[in-house]
């Protein structure tokens, strides 16, 4: 099997390990940069911070997170990881649901002007 992985505009991520309801993976954050905000019908996740400084938004929350802590993200919420540092941050993301594709993406906000994914499927 061979595990996904992908440039962005704001770094990369990389799969782990993934299986039936779950997938794990590494997410590299550039300095200033920051994720989209959105939202999962089908999965919730849960992010370890490995390095850096991670500033999260959930659901309108800010919460900023250092090495070794960790963040919640139930399914549904409005979610976005961003790095106001000038270090690289990672973090490794654990997803759990039925259904972890990167279809399940509903883009609320994107600095990019990415559209969902699942819109260009």
């Amino acid at each position: 099997m061979t595990l996904d992985s992908a440039e962005r505009p704001w770094g990369s991520w990389h799969v782990l390990d993934e299986g039936q309801g779950y997938k794990v993976k590494r997410i590299q954050v550039k300095p200033g940069q920051r994720l989209s905000y959105q939202t999962h019908k089908h999965r919730s996740e849960h992010w370890v911070i490995i390095f850096g400084i991670a500033t999260c938004v959930i659901d309108g929350e800010t919460i900023v997170a250092g090495p070794g802590e960790s963040i919640d993200v139930a399914v549904g919420a409005a979610h976005r990881i961003t790095n106001e540092h000038s270090e690289e941050l990672v973090i490794v993301e654990v997803q759990h649901g039925a259904y972890t594709g990167e279809d399940d993406i509903c883009r609320l906000e994107d600095d990019y002007g990415r559209e969902d994914e699942e819109a260009k499927a």
